[in-house]
């Protein structure tokens, strides 16, 4: 986080919407800043919104929003104190347009501290401003940033503060976020009243994941069923066998049969194989990967055998559907 500002000098954050944003990480971000001005009493924050057109940003609703300016390259660079968050959203990987990284890269030059909310990690870590730090994306993303950036330290909590890194997995995490750098430079005093304003009954920490826990996900709460599909969903890319599992879990294989089919109506095999494609389709679509490269990381040992049960499970096949989400 920057150095703090005197008390009577706010401090500026700066918002880039990219095209196609997500509308709910954005206003996250920004209203409780707004709160800790009416609740302090004082400008304790301004901000500005920039686009990469001067005349707004479309966010991936249809709203479209008015900015402030465009990407000025002659514009003064920023101070140490101000903060740029980057915000993402669809198709985020075509956002990353060289005006933009090179405007990023100016404003990190100058001093500025970077973030981004939702799916702006991409842009950062395309940008190379995340190399070597920490940093988290929605969950949704996460396996395309690991492929695509393995030099960023990623994680899969709520936001990941480090140094003047600031990333938030995007939702409400945003409200999180916010509520951690108000407490660093106000007090915990008025980060809580902040978060009484906006009915956030519970301020979650960089330490708390993104995902519901597997009971609340699947419905069901039972150790052992909890315990072997966490095993699965850790193990995607060189799957255990079912006895395995099994037998780490201390049951028998016929055992674990009957808890899959009476929790969950499905064997062990066939949800541990949906859960793979689920990832090999977030890959297929955020990614510039491979299709074989797409099927070892989801634990597939050949295209035409991914291929197979990719078009059983989507009706389609993984060359087909990357073909129409690239002509989408």
């Amino acid at each position: 986080m920057p150095s703090q500002t005197p008390a009577d000098k706010p401090r500026r954050f700066t918002f880039l919407l990219l095209n196609r944003f997500t509308m709910l990480p954005f206003t996250a971000a920004i209203e409780p800043l707004r709160l800790a001005n009416r609740a302090s009493g004082r400008v304790l924050f301004d901000w500005r919104l920039v686009g990469t057109r001067p005349d707004g940003a479309t966010c991936s609703n249809g709203t479209r929003v008015m900015v402030d300016a465009g990407l000025d390259p002659d514009a003064p660079p920023p101070g140490r104190d101000e903060v740029v968050i980057v915000c993402g959203g669809t198709d985020i990987a075509r956002e990353a347009t060289r005006p933009v990284l090179a405007w990023l890269r100016r404003q990190a030059r100058g001093g500025a501290a970077m973030g981004a909310v939702c799916t702006g990690t991409w842009v950062l870590a395309e940008a190379g401003l995340l190399d070597g730090r920490k940093a988290t994306i929605h969950w949704e993303n996460h396996d395309g940033l690991a492929e695509a950036f393995p030099e960023v330290d990623l994680f899969r909590s709520v936001f990941v503060h480090d140094g003047n890194r600031l990333t938030a997995a995007g939702g409400t995490s945003s409200i999180d976020l916010m509520l951690h750098l108000i407490a660093l430079a106000h007090g915990d005093a008025l980060a809580a009243d902040v978060a009484d304003q906006m009915l956030h009954t519970a301020i979650r920490t960089d330490q708390d994941s993104q995902r519901l826990s597997i009971p609340t996900r699947i419905g069901v709460r039972h150790p052992r069923l909890a315990a072997v599909i966490a095993r699965m969903e850790a193990n995607l890319e060189d799957p255990i066998s079912p006895a395995q599992l099994a037998l780490d879990a201390g049951m028998s294989t016929r055992q674990l049969e009957r808890l899959f089919r009476r929790y969950l109506n499905r064997s062990p095999k066939r949800y541990y194989m949906e859960t793979r494609l689920s990832r090999a389709r977030n890959l297929l679509m955020q990614t510039e990967m491979s299709i074989i490269e797409i099927a070892l990381a989801s634990g597939f040992s050949s295209p035409s055998h991914f291929s197979k049960c990719y078009r059983a499970q989507y009706g389609s096949t993984p060359y087909r559907e990357r073909g129409t989400s690239s002509g989408a």
